[in-house]
Order: structure tokens, then C-alpha cells, then sequence
């Protein structure tokens, strides 16, 4: 009886072993990627350092600057963001081997849903750090070097604020993908069009409870967040609309 089963036993693990090596082969391609352009992002890493820095550079008081309060931070902290620089930037093409890798084993209409997902929520969070960047940076280091005390003198260390930057990128990049999780709700059933307009009220009150949490201590930040993931909220249920077809009643008919 054991010698029939054999040979489906030597294929199912060849079958996965054959995809061991694949999945191997997509993670080499991505790691050589990524470290190809760290490689070419380390002669312009101080520099980089300064274009992050600049939201709250401009905004110290005279004579101020950032400090380095460890003996190796000039030189590691800003190769650590020529790394997240890299990473970032080669960002869809990790993803692309991530996806070659999953979408053989996909049915057709999964497919049609993960490409647009995929590629709006890789947007989505580009445009939330930019957002955060651009926008919230600069707001909050104006409020935060308004409240400083008399007689204290801002002088962050480099590392703390990459740190601190980085975590804002996160959050913020994170924040903006409301409309993918909206449209994966609705993809497994657990929300449809008129659930989502009737929790309106609830995603406002959300969005502000996020918002807090995540900003500095300004009302400015607050809001600059909290509006945006609103109107994500709104562009969530018109990507529902569209990407995933309403279930007509009459199929669950008897």
C-alpha cells in the first residue's frame, strides 16, 4: 500500500521545494536591489540627513542645532537613513517579487482585486510621508519650539529625531491606507455600501481618537490628520462601489 503512495509523496515535496527555491530566488532579487541602491545613496547620506532635518532645523532659534550625544551617531545615523532611503525607494520593486511570487496561486477575480490594492496602498502610504513631510513637520515644530520654556534651549539629538521622523512616516503612511482596509472589509463580507455610509459618524470620531494619538500635542496637527483620513474614509466607499461587485439578494433566496 506505501508504494503507490510514493511517488505523490516525491512530487508534493518537490512541488514545494520548487517553490522554496523561488521564493529564495524573489527575496535574493529584492535584497540585491535594495542594497544596490544603499550603495549609491551612501556618498549623499549627510545630505540626505539635512533635507530630513530641515522641517525642524528652520524652525530653531538662533544660533540653535541639532546635536549628536553619541560618538559613532555623525556616522551611523545617517547611513541608518540612507537604508530606509533604499528600502523606500525600492519599495514596488520588493513588492513586484512579493506578488510574482503569491499570484500564480490566485483565482482570477482575486487577482483583479489584489493589482488595484496593491498598487494603491504602495501610493497611499508614499503620499502620507510626503503629507507628513511637507505639511504636519513643519506645523508641529513651529508649535513645539513655540512652547518651549524660558531659559531652555531646544537642541535634539540626531538620532532621536531620525527616530522620531521615521515613526511619524509609519504612522501617517499607515493612516492614509484607509481606503484599502475599507475595500478589504467589504472584499471578506464584513461591511457593504450602506454600512459603511451609516458608520459615518463613527470614522469622524476615529479619525480625531487616531489623530490625537499619533500627532504631537497641536491642535494643527491633530487636524491636518484627522480631515484626510475623513476624506479617505469617503474615497474608501466609492473604491467599494467599484471594486467589488454588490451581492444581489435574490442568489440568497431560496
Amino acid at each position: 500500500m506505501a508504494a503507490p503512495e510514493q511517488p505523490e509523496l516525491d512530487g508534493l515535496e518537490q512541488g514545494l521545494f520548487s517553490h522554496l527555491i523561488e521564493l529564495r530566488s524573489r527575496l535574493l532579487k529584492a535584497t540585491i536591489t535594495v542594497l544596490a541602491v544603499l550603495l549609491a545613496l551612501v556618498p549623499f547620506a549627510n545630505h540626505l540627513y539635512s533635507e530630513l532635518a530641515a522641517p525642524l532645523v528652520a524652525r530653531l532659534p538662533q544660533g540653535a542645532h541639532l546635536i549628536a550625544t553619541e560618538v559613532a551617531s555623525p556616522f551611523v545615523t545617517p547611513l541608518k537613513l540612507a537604508f530606509y532611503c533604499a528600502l523606500f525607494i525600492c519599495m514596488p520593486m520588493v513588492l513586484y517579487q512579493l506578488w510574482a511570487f503569491v499570484s500564480p496561486g490566485l483565482y482570477k477575480h482575486e487577482k483583479r482585486l489584489a493589482r488595484p490594492l496593491l498598487v494603491a496602498a504602495l501610493v497611499l502610504f508614499y503620499c502620507g510621508c510626503a503629507f507628513a513631510y511637507f505639511l504636519v513637520l513643519p506645523a508641529a515644530f513651529r508649535f513645539l519650539t513655540a512652547v518651549t520654556p524660558q531659559g531652555v534651549e531646544m537642541m535634539t539629538d540626531i538620532t532621536h529625531y531620525l527616530d522620531f521622523v521615521m515613526l511619524m512616516f509609519f504612522a501617517f503612511g499607515l493612516c492614509f491606507e484607509v481606503p484599502v482596509a475599507v475595500v478589504i472589509l467589504a472584499a471578506i463580507g464584513l461591511v457593504d455600501v450602506e454600512k459603511l455610509k451609516g458608520a459615518r459618524r463613527y470614522a469622524v470620531v476615529g479619525a480625531f481618537a487616531i489623530a490625537a494619538f499619533i500627532t504631537p500635542p497641536d491642535i494643527t496637527s491633530m487636524i491636518m490628520l484627522a480631515i484626510p483620513m475623513c476624506a479617505l474614509y469617503e474615497l474608501g466607499i466609492w473604491a467599494v462601489r467599484w471594486l467589488v461587485p454588490a451581492k444581489d439578494p435574490s442568489t440568497s433566496s431560496p
